[in-house]
């Protein structure tokens, strides 16, 4: 079993930034693919930007540019991800969820609430 926390939400101002981090634990050698998810109100979940244990990332054409996904990788194991948001839009409003892929399962985290005001 694998668990995920994340951390860093908040309010911030349109054009402003905000950094999310996400901490595995548990069976984290086993993981595979650590990511990023939001779900904005009525909307479905989508996938913002994830990254492997070899480091290759993965971004939606949405956010390209402006958020940056990094891992922590120590011998080619995956333990926690950040996501660096810049130039921030009232659109980015969301729920944002850390994801860890391990034995081909989806371990997810609680969320944490990023609202940009205009």
């Amino acid at each position: 079993q694998v668990q995920v926390v994340e951390s860093g939400g908040g309010t911030v101002p349109a054009g402003g930034s905000l950094k999310l981090s996400c901490a595995a634990s548990g069976d984290i050698i086993t993981i595979i693919r650590m990511g990023w998810y939001r779900q904005a109100p009525g909307k479905q979940r989508e996938l913002i930007a994830d990254i492997d244990t070899h480091g290759t990332t993965n971004y939606a054409n949405s956010v390209k540019g402006r958020f940056t996904i990094a891992g922590d990788i120590t011998a080619n194991t995956l333990n926690a991800v950040t996501l660096q948001m810049n130039s921030l839009e009232p659109e980015d409003t969301a729920v944002y969820y850390c994801r860890a892929r391990a034995r081909n399962l989806p371990f997810w985290g609680l969320g944490t609430q990023v609202t940009v005001s205009s």
